[in-house]
């Protein structure tokens, strides 16, 4: 029975501004929990002007502040960019205002660029290779204080926070697997190794305290509208999106385009990085949707659409939640 959650990137379409991105992410997260979707996750991204989460635990702590029952979550925090106390104190206290509700995904990726990742850690010294050392401390944290301990993460200790590890390559699914953690892989933009990741995670996956079975969640866009032709052109901002990022001019997230031509090199990098999407009317995401569950057998859907229209964009995980109602082994929550 696959799940459905929301990941937010906050974006930025073109003649908005932030703070118009994170009251939009509100409001995607009330109708999100209206809906029944099962968590609603931001993910960290820096020196990208599209994109509006950067600082993930003040802009979950808005999103939790405007909800009531959805789980609310990183998808991910970037953990070389951060002490591991520091993020046991931020979502501690995301835990502690708003209790049983709270996830931390974790990824070893910078989010940003080399010239990012230098002014967030003012030096490179520290390794990705340190990741696994850093999850666990970071996870002990949240264990409750025993007497006498000298470090304590306040808010943090004792906390009912879910911790997830994120991948795009099978590293991820190894560690997840190894310290029985529910795994998250990003193939919404890197499917390349998704289902060797998939089964590495299930074949070798130890029962922990935190979770008794594996539990995988896989990365979608689905871009859903009254019909295909619509759909086809509200995809059209991500794909312009994609490219601009892979040429190394990052913006705001375009309006779509019903001209755009693309050449052989573009519609192949897209067709590759972006073939883990479902684009359509209400029944072709239907399909869409029951296919990709029958081939990747995952436990839940963590969805996403940067649609530049907000109202669009709401009415495309509206058409997505209805549907999901009528696709076999599939709900909603």
């Amino acid at each position: 029975m696959a799940q459905l959650s929301v990941l937010d990137l906050s974006p930025i379409p073109e003649g908005s501004s932030a703070g118009d991105a994170l009251r939009n992410s509100a409001s995607l997260a009330q109708q999100a929990e209206r809906l029944g979707y099962t968590r609603y996750w931001m993910a960290e991204h820096h020196n990208m002007v599209g994109i509006a989460s950067a600082a993930t635990a003040v802009a979950l702590a808005h999103v939790g502040a405007a909800t009531r029952t959805i789980r609310i979550g990183a998808g991910g925090i970037m953990l070389p960019n951060h002490a591991p106390l520091m993020v046991a104190e931020q979502f501690g206290t995301l835990a502690a205002l708003h209790p049983g509700r709270i996830d931390l995904g974790l990824g070893r990726a910078p989010g940003s660029d080399q010239l990012a990742a230098r002014a967030l850690r003012r030096n490179l010294d520290g390794d990705v290779e340190d990741f696994p050392r850093d999850v666990v401390e970071l996870l002990n944290y949240f264990k409750p204080a025993e007497p006498g301990q000298r470090l304590v993460a306040v808010p943090g200790a004792g906390e009912a926070v879910e911790a997830w590890i994120l991948g795009s390559s099978t590293y991820g699914a190894q560690l997840a697997a190894m310290l029985g953690l529910p795994y998250a892989f990003a193939s919404h933009f890197a499917p390349g190794q998704m289902m060797d990741a998939v089964a590495i995670y299930r074949e070798r996956f130890r029962p922990s305290d935190r979770l008794a079975k594996p539990h995988v969640m896989l990365g979608v866009n689905v871009f859903a509208a009254d019909t295909d032709a619509e759909a086809r052109l509200l995809f059209t901002s991500l794909q312009q999106a994609f490219l601009n990022l892979r040429r190394g001019t990052p913006g705001k997230l375009p309006p779509p385009r019903a001209d755009m031509v693309l050449d052989p090199q573009a519609q192949a990098m897209l067709s590759h990085s972006l073939s883990c999407s479902i684009v359509g009317g209400p029944e072709s995401v239907k399909r869409g949707l029951a296919d990709f569950i029958a081939r990747t057998g995952a436990d839940e859907l963590m969805v996403t659409a940067q649609i530049h229209d907000h109202q669009a964009r709401l009415r495309s995980f509206a058409i997505l939640a209805e549907v999901a109602r009528d696709v076999p082994h599939s709900l909603a929550a």
